[in-house]
């Protein structure tokens, strides 16, 4: 690798990106979660909708979701059920302990958040928060697909 990758903005960000899915993955196997599960519970958890919404939501294809329900549903953090005016409508909904799994996930998200930013002060924080919106949103423009609001618009900055 040259020095001029190895110092580069991009790496840095795929370092932190890597080192941040693993540490959520560590995390969500102590919920008995695989990552990308914890999307689907989120997603779900202001309330049901169909197997194509959520596959929506969460930009993936309808067989990623199916597969994903699937084993939530074993896990017993999911139901499946027809749709009221349409059987071939699966509507998707969260039982009470996929209920409590999404909420206790808030918990998981900022002990990780926590951990990335231990070493910077508020300011520092809602610096970086920014800058990244403000690189997204470039990417964005470039071409790149992105599935965060957040990008096309300000959000307001706490300096947690």
């Amino acid at each position: 690798m040259t020095k001029a990758l190895e110092k580069s903005v991009g790496r840095a960000l795929l370092v932190t990106a890597r080192l941040h899915r693993s540490r959520m993955g560590e995390k969500l196997n102590g919920l008995g979660l695989f990552p990308g599960q914890e999307q689907a519970l989120k997603a779900l958890q202001p309330a049901p909708m169909t197997m194509g919404e959520l596959a929506s939501l969460l930009r993936v294809k309808p067989p990623t979701v199916s597969k994903t329900i699937g084993r939530l549903s074993l896990q017993g953090l999911v139901t499946r059920e027809g749709g009221n005016r349409d059987g071939r409508l699966v509507q998707v909904a969260l039982t009470e302990a996929g209920q409590k799994t999404a909420a206790e996930l808030d918990a998981v998200w900022n002990d990780v958040e926590e951990e990335l930013l231990d070493k910077l002060d508020g300011k520092e924080r809602k610096q970086l928060r920014k800058l990244l919106r403000k690189a997204a949103k470039g990417l964005s423009k470039a071409g790149a697909d992105h599935d965060d609001p957040e990008i096309d618009g300000e959000e307001a900055d706490s300096d947690a």
